[in-house]
């Protein structure tokens, strides 16, 4: 019997229009998921994401916070500078109820909209550091926080990084992200990621060299010098009255019995034991500036002489020369007493970074000489940026801009985030946008190159004001600046003449 067209009673039948129906229905949510999906796409295309700086303001002898626009975020009504631990961060550390009389005081964390963040301790506060030539800054990204009077420390998320168990908290001079703690009158190093270096057995921790944190120097209760490297390997034994860094990684220089050594960490063998007042620098592999009675001069690490000490000052450079001071004056020799570079100059320096050297003639007058010690540029240097690879010179009654080959370039060139460039003619400063275009008429009788927020300071009749990054003027020139060692604006805001903070 023929099966065709029969239909089982066990079986549904089929809707055709509704099976259509929800195909349809289908179809067109995903039609709609896919517009919405791509009209997401399209407007964060056009979304501008803006970040910001902050710089602490002052006003009417009262602090607060502005950002890189110039707008107050924090307004001024702090008795006590307001710490910004990060300019590209909104955590801002405010100080307020002092009592001078018994030391105490209160601290805040406020984000950008002026709300209190990192609660739940009895103080939080930026860590400050700074270096021998008194420059002043704070870790950037973590703070010190105490509870029950012991210290810790939390990253700007808030997370614990050390537990509030220790007695003192300090940044290590010079050196960013390592801090003393202390504990029973012992001191140890953490770093920024809470790490144990060194534990709490010593007396003091000192640096070898600011910036160098590749070992430490550590001091014993009975004022014993020795050094541990940052795993916590003991390089020296704390036996000795003294242990000094001299630029290289396997040689320092120890003192015992009032006598400096020189001493290979690697194998603990003591290469000059006697005959210098002093063992200065080891920064070539093999030789050693030594002074002996003020005068300087080089051995080699096995102790025999290559040029006898006659010099006021000695100073590895690179490659086979080094900087000398003779009858007061700086030059260049190499390593066979021969003079490359005469002694003309009052003060020389090697700039590693940039692979030149720096030599100043006099106050107003300095000399580049590349590394083949060929001069170069001559003129005032007014910048050099090591992160961007440039040196900014004033000469003839203009700037100039060198890279590190000390080759010039264009303003445009080297200040590749600027929409404007400063320019002169005729005596009077204007502006150019990047094809050289005039945006700034020739008005101005000084004028400065854009800053980090977009503002350049533009004098005018022995007054300064500024403009912004598409030369509208922001701040009317009206404020004497004649005794301020930096000309700066952000908005109506200018440098204050301590060079802390912006007062308006």
């Amino acid at each position: 019997m023929s099966s065709r067209g029969r239909r089982y009673d066990s079986q549904p039948k089929l809707n055709v229009k509704k099976i259509i129906g929800v195909i349809v229905a289908i179809a067109v949510i995903v039609m709609i998921i896919i517009s919405i999906v791509n009209i997401v796409k399209n407007s964060n295309k056009n979304v501008e994401v803006k970040t910001y700086t902050y710089y602490t303001a002052y006003e009417n002898g009262k602090f607060g916070v502005i950002d890189s626009e110039g707008k107050k975020i924090i307004d001024t009504t702090y008795d006590d500078i307001i710490a910004i631990p990060n300019k590209t961060k909104p955590i801002f550390i405010c100080t307020y109820d002092v009592n001078d009389e018994n030391g105490t005081y209160s601290t805040k964390a406020l984000n950008e909209k002026n709300e209190e963040i990192l609660t739940g301790y009895d103080k939080i506060e930026a860590i400050d550091n700074f270096d021998s030539k008194q420059n002043i800054w704070y870790e950037d990204n973590v703070l010190r926080v105490s509870k029950n009077g012991k210290y810790g420390i939390i990253n700007f998320e808030g997370k614990e990084i050390c537990a509030c168990e220790y007695d003192e908290i300090t940044a290590l001079k010079g050196v960013k992200g390592n801090f003393v703690v202390k504990k029973d009158n012992n001191v140890g190093l953490i770093n920024d990621q809470g790490q144990i270096i060194i534990k709490p057995e010593y007396k003091e921790i000192l640096t070898l060299e600011e910036g160098y944190k590749n070992e430490y120097i550590v001091v014993n209760a009975e004022n014993k010098y020795g050094l541990i490297s940052t795993t916590g390997e003991i390089l020296l034994e704390t036996k000795y009255e003294a242990v000094k860094y001299l630029g290289n990684s396997s040689l320092f220089a120890v003192k015992e019995s009032g006598v400096w050594k020189l001493i290979n960490t690697e194998d603990g063998k003591i290469l000059i034991s006697e005959g210098y007042e002093d063992i200065v620098e080891a920064k070539s592999e093999n030789i050693v500036v030594i002074n002996d009675e003020g005068l300087y001069g080089l051995v080699s690490k096995e102790n025999s002489v290559i040029i006898e000490p006659q010099y006021e000052d000695l100073k590895y450079a690179f490659s086979i020369y080094y900087i000398a001071k003779k009858d007061g004056k700086y030059g260049i020799i190499n390593q066979e007493n021969e003079t490359v570079i005469d002694f003309e100059y009052i003060n020389m320096i090697y700039v590693e970074n940039g692979g030149f050297i720096e030599a100043d003639k006099s106050e107003t007058e300095t000399v580049i000489f590349d590394n083949n010690l060929a001069q170069k540029v001559t003129g005032i240097i007014s910048e050099i940026n090591i992160d961007a690879g440039y040196i900014k010179v004033y000469t003839n009654d203009e700037y100039k801009y060198y890279n590190f080959k000390l080759e010039e370039k264009d303003s445009k060139d080297v200040l590749t985030t600027n929409t404007l460039f400063l320019s002169k003619k005729d005596g009077k400063y204007g502006y150019l946008n990047k094809n050289g275009d005039v945006v700034v008429d020739y008005i101005y009788d000084d004028g400065t190159e854009q800053n980090s927020c977009g503002y350049a300071s533009v004098k005018k009749d022995g007054v300064w004001g500024s403009i912004d990054k598409a030369g509208v003027v922001a701040k009317e020139p009206s404020i004497n600046l004649d005794n301020n060692i930096y000309t700066d604006f952000i908005g109506e805001w200018h440098l204050s003449d301590n060079g802390l903070y912006y007062e308006k």
